[in-house]
């Protein structure tokens, strides 16, 4: 091992550590440290609710057996009542004064079975785990259909590469149990078993490598995996069908898109064979790729009768990264086309509308599922004028679940020196437990003041006016810049018109989608004195929320097997390119 190391450089990340050649035989992004990190954070509050799940389920159990318990015994002693009130009534009539006798066994038979009658109702306490029925059965809900044991979770990592991520997740969270992790690449999985090695008896007992097709593997172990880890090169739409499958009910699935300029609107046709759904180039468009991606994974989860429920969804760096957890249920799945919707985006001004796909209508017990109500809009736009795109349809339901944000937020504070990335992700959680859930997609202040050729209001005044008329407004971990708001657009250009007034602009071609805004009076008189809540809390306490990043280059990297030559320099930086073309240049007297 001391000659195979000079040709590796060890590099450490939490408590993991891996040897990687100077040559890009292997695929490594130090950049990714932010996504490993929130993934061992979502890991560790997913073993905390799993274990908080099955106590719920053991007490819920316990009862109901206690109660079943108690209408046994109720029902024999009924029974018994009227047999004895039958007995006293012969006696005392004088048919028979001379009693039957009985054996010894006969006696001490029917001692076990009063006893067993009266004290049916506290088995559960004297044998621990078995419960007594009056009947005398004993049934052992340890094992069948009794109380299952909670096993620790077994994570699928499906391109594992280095095997970095699957030796973090095994080292650094308690509670796991094993980590497989899967590669096609015959020289990344020779790098991830010596890198299980090299990190010592915790990874070996915990971690296997595997030379495989992910696609395959996830098909062939149908509900075997608690957590699949899927991070690939690209769109993971390919491996979607087969995860989704893979992961047990209640489990949790973990997907990466890197293929920002797809689902961003950059390639729509491309977005839709991939993704079946169709990008607008909004302002927004990456809290839409988030959506997307959602509307994606449900779609295939759909399929088999399972659905999906968002914990966190992250637009960090050059990705998006969603974390979902899967269940089974044909009836619950019908609400899939009430959390999707088409976005209508104007061409002309800011304005979006959402068109829900379906409603919902109750009667008596029963639920119907009709096509939803439509246009959302009418041909042109109300308020500048101009046509419409349309795009989705897009996952419009909550895409975080606030508790369990509040719970990971907590945790990494308390753990801040295990996580390498700690500002960071801390800033982005942050940020996120203060976004409105249920406002799909976010407006740009900027865009606006640009749409109407005026200057712009503070973000705290604006922030106070939509207030202060009434409605709910928040920022978005997406774009420092963003405003998530419940008001209407026309609620929203109103507010403007009145900045406009106060802070007059240069006339403007009469066609001119500002123009035509402006044209209008206002119905809303705005109100731009500060609110109190126009701050947020992080804000009120000058935390970070938006940080840069902490060295050049920090980015996307060539894929692995590519040579690294010059042309790289703008993707790696200077330092990486010489390091490269000197490792070759050493190489090249030894190979002669």
């Amino acid at each position: 091992m001391a000659a195979d190391l000079s040709d590796y450089t060890i590099i450490k990340e939490g408590e993991a550590e891996i040897l990687m050649h100077a040559k890009n035989e292997v695929f490594f992004n130090k950049t990714q440290v932010n996504n490993r990190d929130i993934s061992i954070a979502v890991l560790r509050a997913f073993i905390s609710k799993r274990e908080q799940e099955h106590e719920a389920w053991l007490s819920k159990r316990t009862k109901s057996s206690q109660k079943i318990s108690e209408k046994e015994s109720f029902e024999s002693v009924m029974e018994e009542v009227p047999l004895k009130a039958h007995e006293d009534g012969k006696k005392s009539n004088g048919e028979c004064g001379v009693d039957e006798e009985k054996s010894p066994e006969d006696s001490s038979t029917t001692t076990e079975e009063s006893v067993k009658i009266s004290g049916a109702c506290n088995t559960t306490e004297e044998y621990g785990e078995n419960i007594e029925g009056c009947s005398g059965k004993s049934v052992d809900i340890t094992e069948g259909k009794g109380v299952r044991e909670l096993k620790p979770p077994r994570v699928l990592e499906a391109l594992s590469a280095s095997g970095l991520r699957a030796l973090r997740y095994a080292r650094e969270i308690e509670g796991i149990g094993q980590v497989v992790a899967l590669d096609n690449d015959k020289a990344s999985v020779e790098a991830c078993r010596r890198n299980i090695k090299f990190n010592g008896s915790v990874a070996c007992s915990k971690v296997e490598s595997h030379l495989a097709d992910a696609r395959v593997y996830m098909l062939t172990h149908p509900k075997e995996f608690d957590v699949v880890d899927l991070d690939p090169y690209g769109a993971p739409s390919v491996f979607l069908d087969s995860a989704v499958q893979s992961v047990v009910d209640g489990g949790m699935l973990m997907c990466t898109a890197t293929d920002m300029a797809v689902l961003c609107g950059g390639n729509g046709e491309v977005c839709y064979s991939k993704y079946g759904s169709y990008p607008l180039r909004g302002k927004y468009c990456h809290e839409m790729a988030l959506r997307i991606l959602l509307a994606s994974i449900e779609s295939h989860a759909n399929r088999y009768k399972r659905y999906i429920v968002p914990v966190l969804s992250v637009q960090m760096d050059f990705y998006v990264r969603v974390f979902v957890r899967i269940y089974t249920s044909a009836s619950a799945m019908k609400n899939t086309p009430l959390k999707l919707s088409y976005v209508y985006q104007c061409t002309g001004c800011d304005s979006f509308h959402l068109q829900l796909l379906a409603r919902a209508m109750s009667k008596n017990n029963s639920v119907r599922y009709l096509p939803g109500f439509g246009p959302a809009v009418p041909q042109e736009c109300s308020d500048c004028g101009k046509k419409f795109n349309m795009g989705g349809p897009i996952w419009s339901a909550p895409i975080h679940d606030q508790e369990w944000v509040a719970s990971m937020l907590a945790d990494v504070k308390s753990m801040k020196d295990r996580y390498p990335a700690y500002e960071r992700i801390s800033a982005v959680l942050t940020t996120i437990s203060e976004e409105l859930p249920d406002v799909p997609l976010f407006l740009s202040l900027h865009n606006l003041c640009s749409t109407l050729k005026c200057t712009s209001p503070s973000a705290v005044m604006f922030r106070s006016a939509v207030i202060n008329a009434g409605y709910r407004i928040s920022g978005t971990h997406v774009n420092p810049l963003g405003l998530k708001s419940d008001a209407p657009m026309d609620v929203i250009w109103d507010i403007m018109r009145c900045w406009v007034k106060n802070h007059p602009v240069k006339a403007q071609p009469p066609e001119q989608p500002g123009s035509v805004i402006l044209a209008k009076e206002p119905v809303l008189q705005a109100n731009f004195a500060r609110a109190v809540a126009s701050l947020s809390k992080a804000q009120v306490k000058k935390v970070a929320r938006f940080l840069p990043n902490p060295e050049r280059h920090w980015g996307p990297k060539l894929r692995a097997g590519r040579q690294i030559t010059s042309k790289h320099v703008s993707l790696l930086g200077p330092a990486a390119i010489n390091g490269t073309v000197n490792h070759e240049a050493e190489e090249e007297p030894k190979s002669s």
